[in-house]
């Protein structure tokens, strides 16, 4: 996912379209939705954009809506989750480096790739369709390219390109066949070991259902699955409910704040912190990474009903407005400011800390996140995640409790971060038994480790620690 070079032929794009004044809907044309991936694929490769931003408001824009939306849902989301093994095969297939080709027609090429090897799309359709793609968004001089490319790569299966393409290290050939960076397969192995890592890996590529959060006191998860249409109640956590299709922001339940979009992952770690024992004063709570805000509306809902308050710290004003938001009408006090100097120390009863991290652990909602990152952000953010679990002791009272969460299961920014701060004393691991009695599986030694193949949820971690000295 290169720049886009600088000689590329300009095309018409949607993203050249994003500041113009929206036409009427009756004026709007409708776009193909092949059209619309294209676009939102280029964006996101060309530009950087996130395609969970910028897709819905193309649909839109181009009026695409039913099935047609779900086409271009799937081939942006599917492409993109596949974009190494795609460029893989393209390289073979056109035999030259994916690199010397320029941006936007490589995008077209995933596009059409994915359609031949992952979808259920005739190669003749796959084919000609990419080709007039490729003709109207790029240019019709490399259209003969694009043709011959693709149905090079309509010779062969996924499983016969993964088989020509191996090289007999098997995380390398683990890493193709189920498209993802080797680093972060090896990563993933690392706590799972071997036998288990192909169904993780595998998992990552099935896009999960909605989940929402039926905030307690506020709505029911009955009432809750009823207004979103049938939705399944959660398998673990009292609130959840999964939406089985549609936009959840036109629920009034999430409009009007009754209930928010939140991973099932997400819900029971924040959970955990609220059912931990506790002897004594039980009055205030800290969320000290509170943006964007989910853990905190669910936890500020749980306050309320135990006469408790919560301050909920973010840095970042454009997060803690969201912050503000999901706990409107909630016990909760939003800060913006750095948790690792905020507060006065002994003050809280339970404090959470949801590190920043590298979210490797919700791969499967963030389609781009894999062929983003790189090891080195994960040594850039262990310091922080170390200072942030620091603070959260810091302002923990003598007992309190203080929950380390992050949406990764890579050890050194899970247990490695949690058994270097035990080590400066004043805290213990506390077992999470809240948790580990609803759900299976979910042990890790004296941590939490959900994951997507074994609980439907994100990969959250969870450490759960009582302060025991003056810290």
């Amino acid at each position: 996912m290169g720049p886009r070079p600088p000689d590329r032929e300009p095309g018409v794009h949607m993203s050249d379209k994003r500041n113009r004044k929206r036409a009427p809907e009756n004026d709007r044309p409708k776009v193909n939705p092949r059209r619309v991936a294209f676009d939102a694929i280029n964006a996101v490769t060309a530009d950087n954009a996130y395609a969970n931003l910028v897709l819905p408001r193309m649909l839109a824009e181009t009026d695409n809506s039913g099935r047609d939306a779900a086409l271009a849902t799937e081939l942006t989301y599917g492409t993109l989750r596949s974009l190494g093994t795609l460029e893989a095969i393209l390289a073979a297939a056109s035999g030259r480096e994916i690199r010397q080709l320029q941006q936007d027609l490589v995008d077209a090429l995933c596009l059409g790739a994915y359609q031949l090897l992952y979808m259920r799309i005739p190669a003749h359709a796959a084919v000609a369709t990419t080709v007039s793609l490729v003709k109207a968004a790029v240019s019709p001089r490399v259209s003969g390219l694009a043709n011959a490319v693709l149905r090079k790569v309509a010779a062969k299966d996924l499983e016969q390109w993964t088989e020509e393409l191996a090289t007999g290290d098997r995380l390398h050939d683990l890493s193709l066949r189920y498209a993802h960076p080797q680093w972060i397969s090896s990563e993933f192995e690392s706590v799972l070991g071997p036998e288990e890592l192909p169904a993780a890996l595998a998992a990552d590529n099935v896009a999960p259902p909605v989940h929402l959060c039926a905030k307690p006191g506020r709505i029911t998860k009955g009432d809750l699955s009823r207004e979103s249409r049938g939705g399944g109640h959660g398998q673990w956590s009292p609130y959840a409910v999964y939406m089985p299709s549609g936009d959840p922001g036109r629920l009034p339940a999430v409009a009007t704040g009754l209930a928010h979009v939140q991973d099932e992952g997400s819900q029971l770690v924040a959970l955990q912190l609220a059912e931990a024992s506790l002897e004594g004063s039980d009055k205030r709570w800290i969320d000290l990474c509170a943006g964007p805000g989910g853990k905190t509306g669910l936890l500020g809902a749980v306050a309320a009903q135990r006469g408790a308050a919560i301050d909920a710290v973010e840095i970042q004003s454009h997060r803690a407005e969201l912050v503000s938001k999901a706990s409107r009408g909630l016990p909760v006090t939003v800060h913006t400011g750095d948790g690792r100097t905020f507060g006065k120390a002994g003050s809280a009863d339970r404090v959470l800390v949801d590190a920043p991290c590298s979210g490797l652990g919700a791969l499967r909602r963030r389609p781009e996140a894999r062929w983003r990152k790189q090891r080195s952000d994960i040594d850039d953010l262990v310091p922080l995640q170390r200072e942030l679990l620091v603070s959260g002791l810091r302002l923990a009272r003598p007992g309190g409790i203080v929950a380390y969460v992050t949406c990764s299961p890579v050890i050194a920014e899970t247990e490695a971060v949690v058994e270097s701060v035990l080590k400066d004393g004043g805290a213990e691991l506390v077992r999470p038994e809240w948790l580990l009695k609803r759900v299976p599986g979910a042990e890790r030694g004296e941590f939490v480790q959900l994951w997507p193949h074994r609980h439907g949820t994100d990969a959250m971690f969870l450490a759960l620690l009582r302060k025991t000295g003056n810290r």
